[in-house]
């Protein structure tokens, strides 16, 4: 009788052990993968050196794009999709999507530059505009 408590002790305790390591590397792994969805008016809200790993949103603004065909990327200002007035320099390097213009609605994923003053983009991500989307026909 007494070896089966103490063996059913013995798992009682490998279970919670097993448990509490699961559970402390998952709340690890969550945390170490969040990224913070902003727009650019909340973005510019927060202090620049908090900026590290976010994901932007917002549009294009119609001026200061600049292609970069050397280093194959763009330069743009992403402006606030509800207050125009709110905009960010971001500079992105890599393949620029078909779709990305002007007006376009764009979503970013990568940090602030505290030093350049600049929002570095890692991914880049067009929205798809609405007349790609289902029309609602009555028929």
């Amino acid at each position: 009788m007494r070896k089966k408590k103490s063996s059913r002790t013995v798992y009682a305790v490998a279970l919670v052990l097993f448990l509490a390591g699961f559970g402390t590397l998952l709340m690890a792994g969550l945390k170490q993968n969040s990224i913070y969805f902003l727009n650019v008016s909340e973005a510019l809200a927060m202090p620049p050196e908090n900026i590290q790993q976010i994901r932007l949103f917002g549009t294009v603004a119609e001026e200061g794009l600049v292609y970069d065909p050397l280093h194959m990327g763009v330069q743009f200002l992403l402006e606030d999709s509800d207050d125009a007035s709110q905009r960010i320099a971001v500079q992105y390097r890599g393949v620029v999507p078909d779709l990305f213009q002007p007006g376009a609605e764009v979503i970013l994923e990568g940090g602030y530059l505290v030093q350049d003053r600049v929002f570095n983009a890692k991914t880049l991500m067009t929205k798809c505009p609405s007349k790609y989307e289902a029309e609602n026909r009555s028929g």
